[in-house]
């Protein structure tokens, strides 16, 4: 089965944690052990592992890739002004796998799951499929 995350975004460029929701669903599961797939269907938007005990890990994250690729710059064509955004989602990329094992997902003690927003406010969602092993 696959899920739905509902999310909201606020801000242009953001990073959500979405762990304890996806921990949540593997909960109603049942899955003991396998995979947990966590797909975001957007160009603008992605979703990464990352450190999720200090916030100013985030905040250094977005600031950088704001700096590799600014919101507006002279060579951009793309009609919509979005080019740095979509650039930021292919950085990111579109996807994760998580290994499960004794119903729990395999984070190291430090990582979080994010969703990340390049081009918000926005109403989004997020997909999440287990696979059993």
């Amino acid at each position: 089965m696959i899920h739905t995350l509902h999310l909201h975004t606020k801000q242009r460029d953001e990073m959500i944690e979405i762990t304890r929701l996806i921990h949540d669903l593997l909960k109603q599961e049942q899955l003991e052990e396998g995979l947990a797939v966590i797909y975001c269907p957007h160009t603008t938007a992605g979703i990464t592992i990352q450190e999720n005990a200090d916030p100013d890990v985030r905040h250094d994250v977005l600031m950088r890739l704001d700096e590799v690729y600014p919101w507006t710059h002279p060579k951009y064509r793309h009609a919509e002004g979005n080019t740095a955004s979509h650039l930021k989602a292919i950085t990111t990329g579109s996807s994760q796998t998580v290994l499960v094992a004794s119903s729990r997902l395999v984070l190291g003690r430090w990582q979080g799951i994010y969703f990340c927003e390049f081009d918000g406010p926005r109403e989004r969602s997020c997909l999440v499929i287990f696979i059993r092993g």
